[in-house]
């Protein structure tokens, strides 16, 4: 497929339909009547019917849509629901059926805590949720590609949400839309919903035995049955099996480095890329037992009773869990774990126990990986324009609670290597610092695949500019949202050229495991040596480890 991609970047937008154009008056001819001036009218912009759209599957076909030449097919089951029998359990494949089935909107998302959506919460300006119908039945996809049953084999994208392993969806965001990578970049993208929290990740095996064996990653299971089933039916989607790039953020970004780790996934994913979240262990086995059993004695049951959790409603069951873990912690201490400590348990089976990327027997992929955080992960200025005002000694007083008696030594070392910010960015980078990338990148060393980083700093000027280069912002740029994620980027033409560079790397990266583009100067391969970093901003360049002797003062 070709693409003036200059024309391109200059037509995407936010999203919506537009009308159609009249024709310029210079161009009507004298001889067309009075009232009937003809209009050279654009087509439709979305097409479906009963012979449109229509892709097969090992469990039945499909019919979606067609967007502005993107085939549309939202919430295709990859797995069977999750509820009663199947909960803890790993995932079951769907059961096919008869017909056409028709996948035109997203599939409900996994049971949890959703995010405030009330019209006073600037979260909900930022980042608009989108969360509709909240089931077990759950296991789902979306696919967005330029052709359906056609020969050619696109590179495929399978997007990862964030939300850690608690939140969130494969549309929460609509900087997670498909349609306008798969089009700019001609490849097929996915995005993937998967059990969460004390759903996905309550680990039974020490009250309940070998039948909830697998109960701790049930979660974790379900993002690999959905590579499975990306593996065995993108052909039908016009994807390349072979060609496989799995891509997250924050907890998903975690995701990745879980799912590069592991034996199962080994020729199902050929490159990584994980951004603003890294991992380098699971949850501990003996503390997610231990969680396991105060469930059960939370719920009133006994061990030979612990089929019976699977029939507690969902919502009450989470109140119970998360009931539990905070009785845990408060008599044996703080887990260290993510938010309500469920996440995906290092057994040992699925997940190593031994730091990730370290496994020698030639189990576990290989696969080149991408690196990517922001300058502001967190910028507390954003509601509170107070702190624009922090000076050094305020910060020091601030990052004291963390850090002592080295606070003062830390913002110095920070004011060195960046002097020419503010405080309250200086407070940002501390509060942002790349410890975990660094550390998982450089575990990632230890295999022979090359492994590439970025550091992403262009601010947009929502908020008196107070927003910055903050969690999460990233996102729309890879994808080529800038306009249709404008709560994040302020949309225009300034967020848009820095898009298409990010793009064109991506898109390289998911083709050949290489970014080097012609759009970005030479991206050489990180070493642990140099920390060579690209930096991401109105003009990019390469920097060897910017921030290394100030971030060594946080250890």
């Amino acid at each position: 497929m070709k693409l003036n991609r200059r024309n391109f970047i200059k037509e995407i937008g936010v999203g919506t339909v537009a009308a159609s154009v009249a024709t310029p008056l210079s161009l009507i001819s004298c001889s067309t009547p009075a009232g009937k001036v003809e209009q050279e009218e654009e087509g439709p912009v979305i097409r479906i019917g009963e012979d449109i759209a229509i892709a097969d599957t090992a469990y039945g076909k499909v019919k979606g849509y067609i967007k502005q030449g993107i085939y549309t097919f939202l919430g295709i089951p990859y797995g069977a629901d999750t509820s009663g029998k199947n909960r803890f359990m790993p995932p079951q494949p769907p059961e096919p059926w008869q017909g056409v089935r028709p996948t035109v909107f997203y599939g409900p998302s996994a049971p949890q805590e959703i995010y405030s959506r009330a019209s006073t919460s600037y979260g909900m300006f930022v980042d608009h949720w989108n969360y509709d119908e909240l089931s077990e039945d759950c296991l789902c996809l979306n696919i967005w590609t330029p052709e359906a049953n056609d020969a050619n084999k696109r590179p495929v994208i399978v997007w990862l949400h964030g939300g850690g392993y608690s939140r969130g969806n494969g549309i929460e965001q609509d900087s997670y839309h498909g349609e306008n990578i798969a089009r700019y970049g001609n490849v097929v993208f996915c995005s993937v919903n998967h059990r969460l929290g004390a759903i996905g990740f309550t680990d039974l095996s020490a009250v309940g035995g070998e039948k909830y064996r697998d109960s701790g990653n049930a979660g974790l299971l379900d993002m690999v049955a959905a590579l499975q089933w990306v593996h065995r039916n993108i052909a039908g989607f016009g994807g390349d099996p072979g060609n496989v790039t799995i891509m997250g953020q924050s907890g998903g970004g975690g995701k990745v480095c879980l799912l590069a780790t592991m034996p199962e996934t080994k020729g199902l994913i050929h490159k990584g890329v994980a951004l603003s979240g890294s991992a380098v262990s699971g949850n501990n086995k003996k503390y997610s037992e231990q969680l396991g059993s105060y469930i059960l004695k939370e719920a009133g049951l006994s061990p030979s009773q612990v089929d019976q959790l699977q029939e507690i409603p969902w919502e009450n069951y989470l109140q119970i869990a998360h009931r539990a873990a905070a009785q845990m912690e408060r008599e044996v201490g703080d887990s260290g774990m993510r938010r309500g400590s469920f996440g995906p348990v290092a057994d040992g089976i699925h997940l190593p126990q031994e730091p990730f990327f370290s496994d020698r027997t030639g189990r576990m992929p290989d696969i080149p990986m991408l690196f990517c955080t922001t300058f502001h992960e967190q910028s507390p200025s954003r509601t509170n324009a107070a702190l624009e005002e922090i000076t050094l000694q305020g910060v020091t007083e601030e990052i004291r609670k963390q850090y002592g008696d080295r606070a003062e030594m830390i913002v110095k070392a920070y004011t060195k290597a960046f002097p020419q910010v503010k405080p309250i960015e200086i407070l940002c980078l501390i509060q942002s610092n790349r410890l975990a990338v660094i550390e998982t990148a450089t575990a990632k060393l230890q295999q022979t695949s090359p492994v590439y980083m970025a550091w992403f700093g262009w601010c947009p000027p929502l908020f008196d500019h107070r927003i910055r280069a903050f969690h999460c912002l990233d996102i729309s740029f890879w994808f080529m949202n800038t306009d249709r994620m404008y709560t994040h980027t302020g949309g225009g033409a300034r967020p848009r050229t820095l898009s298409q560079k990010m793009a064109d790397a991506l898109l390289a990266f998911v083709r050949t495991g290489d970014p080097n583009c012609e759009a970005l100067p030479n991206w050489p391969v990180y070493t642990a040596a140099k920390g060579e970093t690209m930096i991401l901003n109105d003009p990019c360049e390469v920097q060897e480890d910017p921030d290394r002797e100030a971030r060594q003062t946080l250890i």
